[in-house]
């Protein structure tokens, strides 16, 4: 408090205002304010003797002889908002400047009222709220230790891996055991725990494993792929910890040892024949977990769960399908091969790189991030082809508009010889479609021989076999054979005209 007696006396000395501030430990301005209010009002240091330090300063200060009356924050109602997404204490501090405007009575400056509020929170012992809010973030981590399942063929001790997540708000916890830490168990163990809670949180916070995070360095963060996809199909964020630094996680990082001593602790003489009976008996142990009440508060794990649970995002109608992302080159043929299977891609992405996302049901194909296409995924024999006639250049398409009947038709417009030696290709095949380019190749033959000339071609050769092929009638018409008369061909009758033709009675020894 500042001595105005002091002031007033050593003024009185003749010492200036810097030597003054000094000696009272008061700044040199405050000096100035006193001795001005003290000239104004006509006080010297002799009357200052006989009043008292509060009469003195309400005579110094008579507008301020009335104590100001600042209205008190209902601090129940700011802490309670601050638990609510988005929500920060400046925001409050303005809701409450503006309801005072409103009502006529005087607010409190920031850092009083957060004073206020942070006298409040020890008071109350409500610590546990200020760095967590409900539904903002679970933790995620691999146990250190494992558990076994026993191989009921061979009688092999397998290690299964335990995946253990956490709301750090209200301690909830979610166990799982897996027989891998690879990605299809990172991911499957995701969606079990956001099943279990019934919701998602804002905000996942894992460790940098490779199933997470593919870099994590000072100018950016790199997300594994699959594990990015499945955040944006919930509408959640992945926050990784930095570096070596665990304490970022600490609620899971103590949960992992409280659920080892609690839930295996008590497992240890079981022995479990498969991964869903051990996972079965893990459940039965959290549920004790989570209900278990607290040792210095009030209240359990699940009791804390229930004011947290409404603030989770509501999860999706169907739970989220793992995809394998995989990266493939388009094939001159417009195809990419996948697992011994082809699917077509447009043909303008002939010979670039695309990457493939494959589920259970379907493959997707993506160019810088934009999807190209998909088709159903392929499963038996291998080799299979999913083609997609909107993929295919103009040119190949026209062969899909084409079907035997068809063929036969044109065929018979040309010649009944030329309808037979069609329909005898078609059925030599034994899928009808691997004849339709040869079938074309023999038609197209009318255009450029004649029509006539084609249908004598057939005729001719079906009478050196029953299915003539494309090399066949080729052969004919650019020979001329085509044009010979197939009826002045020689004979059994005739044939002794020719010289050079032995007839049947040579080879009986009779020569005339």
């Amino acid at each position: 408090m500042t001595n105005y007696r002091e002031i007033l006396r050593l003024d009185g000395l003749g010492l200036n205002k810097s030597q003054i501030a000094a000696s009272c430990g008061c700044s040199r301005t405050t000096v100035i304010q006193v001795l001005r209010q003290a000239q104004e009002h006509l006080i010297t240091y002799e009357a200052a003797q006989n009043l008292s330090d509060r009469e003195l300063s309400q005579k110094l200060h008579p507008a301020q002889s009335g104590k100001i009356v600042f209205k008190m924050p209902d601090y129940e109602y700011v802490h309670k908002e601050l638990q609510r997404q988005g929500v920060t204490l400046k925001m409050l501090w303005l809701e409450y400047c503006e309801e005072c405007r409103n009502s006529g009575e005087i607010p409190y400056q920031s850092t009083q009222f957060n004073k206020y509020y942070n006298d409040y929170v020890t008071k109350t012992n409500a610590t546990m709220h200020i760095n967590h809010k409900p539904g903002e973030i679970m933790q995620v981590d691999w146990n250190g230790k494992t558990a076994e399942v026993i191989d009921i063929t061979t009688g092999e001790k397998l290690p299964a891996y335990i995946f253990v997540a956490v709301l750090p708000f209200s301690g909830y916890a979610y166990v799982e055991a897996s027989f891998s830490m690879n990605q299809e168990c990172w991911i499957e163990a995701h969606v079990n725990a956001f099943k279990y809670f019934g919701g998602v949180p804002r905000i996942l916070q894992c460790d940098n494993l490779k199933t997470g995070v593919i870099k994590h360095g000072k100018s950016e963060v790199v997300l594994n792929k699959s594990y990015n996809e499945m955040a944006e199909y919930y509408g959640t964020a992945i926050l990784p910890c930095r570096v070596r630094a665990p304490k970022d996680k600490a609620m899971v990082e103590g949960t992992v040892g409280v659920v080892t001593n609690f839930i295996f602790g008590a497992l240890r003489n079981r022995r479990f024949l498969s991964l869903s009976e051990l996972n079965q008996a893990i459940l039965d142990r959290l549920e004790s977990f989570n209900n278990n009440p607290f040792q210095k508060r009030e209240g359990s794990r699940a009791s804390e769960f229930e004011y947290e649970k409404p603030f989770l995002r509501p999860l999706p109608k169907r739970p989220f399908e793992l995809a394998e992302w995989r990266v493939a080159t388009v094939a001159p043929n417009y195809h990419i091969s996948i697992d011994r299977m082809n699917y077509s891609v447009p043909y303008e992405y002939i010979k670039q790189k695309v990457d493939v996302r494959l589920t259970k049901s379907t493959v997707e194909i993506f160019f810088d991030n934009n999807r190209i296409c998909s088709h159903p995924r392929l499963y038996g024999r291998a080799n299979q082809y999913s083609t997609i006639e909107s993929h295919m250049p103009a040119n190949h398409q026209k062969y899909l508009q084409w079907n035997g009947d068809r063929f036969v038709k044109w065929a018979a417009k040309i010649g009944i010889h030329t309808k037979t030696v069609i329909k005898a290709l078609l059925d030599g095949y034994k899928i009808e479609q691997q004849g339709y380019k040869a079938c074309m190749g023999i038609l197209k033959l009318a255009d450029k021989y004649s029509a006539e000339r084609l249908e004598s071609a057939c005729r001719k050769a079906l009478t050196f076999t029953p299915r003539p092929s494309l090399k066949n009638i080729k052969a004919i018409l650019s020979s001329g054979q085509d044009l010979i008369d197939i009826e002045a061909e020689p004979t059994k009758e005739n044939s002794s005209q020719y010289g050079f033709t032995r007839g049947d009675d040579y080879y009986k020894g009779r020569i005339d």
